[in-house]
C-alpha cells in the first residue's frame, strides 16, 4: 500500500509535502493524537521555539524544550510521552507512544529526572482540523500518511524529522527528503 492511500487514524503522521505552501507546517510532521469523524488533534513533532517547560509554567527547574504544536491556541500546553508506567491518565495514541495524563506527576518527575526529553516532548498549541478539513487536505494531496514509531520519534533530532521519517519510508519518499528548500536555487 502506497503511504499516501494509507487511512488516517491516531499514531499516523502527516508529512508536509515539500512545497505544500503553508507556513505554519512548512516541512512539518504533524502526530495525530486524536482522529474521529468530528475532526482530528495533532501536534506538530519538529517545530522547535527557544522556550524552555519552566519559562511557561511554575515549579518546573529542569531544562525541558518546548515545541510549536501547530497554530491553534497557542496558550496551551499538551504533552506526548513513552512513560504510562509514571504518568496516570496517560492516552495510548499508538504502540509505546502516549499522549496527555497527570501534569502533577509529569512536573515531579522532570524536576527529580525520571522523564528526560528521551521520554517526554511539551507543546505549546496544537493542529487541528474540523470534520471533514483533513480529509479535503489529503484529496489535495498535501500530506503524505505515515505511522508513527516512539523510538524514531524521540530519538530524531527535531531538525532532521522530516527528512528522516521520508527516508525512512524509503522508495519515492527516500527522494522527496532530498527536494530544496527552494527549487528556485537548484
Amino acid at each position: 500500500m502506497n503511504a499516501k492511500s494509507l487511512p488516517v487514524t491516531n499514531g499516523s503522521l502527516l508529512i508536509a509535502e515539500p512545497y505544500m505552501g503553508d507556513t505554519n507546517f512548512d516541512r512539518s510532521v504533524v502526530l495525530v493524537c486524536e482522529h474521529s469523524p468530528a475532526g482530528t488533534f495533532g501536534l506538530v513533532l519538529n517545530q522547535t521555539t527557544d522556550l524552555q517547560l519552566g519559562d511557561v509554567i511554575e515549579d518546573v527547574y529542569a531544562s525541558q524544550p518546548l515545541f510549536v504544536g501547530g497554530p491553534v491556541q497557542q496558550n496551551t500546553l499538551h504533552f506526548i510521552h513513552r512513560r504510562p508506567d509514571l504518568i496516570d491518565g496517560s492516552i495510548r495514541v499508538t504502540n509505546g507512544l502516549y499522549w496527555s495524563g497527570d501534569f502533577d506527576q509529569v512536573k515531579q518527575a522532570v524536576n527529580i529526572g525520571t522523564l528526560s526529553e528521551q521520554d517526554i516532548r511539551f507543546f505549546i498549541g496544537y493542529s487541528g482540523w474540523d470534520a471533514g478539513q483533513l480529509a479535503g487536505e489529503l484529496d489535495q494531496k498535501a500530506w503524505i500518511v505515515s505511522r508513527a514509531d516512539a523510538t524514531f520519534l524521540f530519538e530524531t533530532p527535531a531538525d532532521q524529522f522530516w527528512r528522516g521519517v521520508l527516508k525512512k519510508m524509503g522508495g519515492e519518499f527516500k527522494s522527496i527528503a532530498h527536494y530544496p528548500v527552494d527549487p528556485r536555487l537548484n
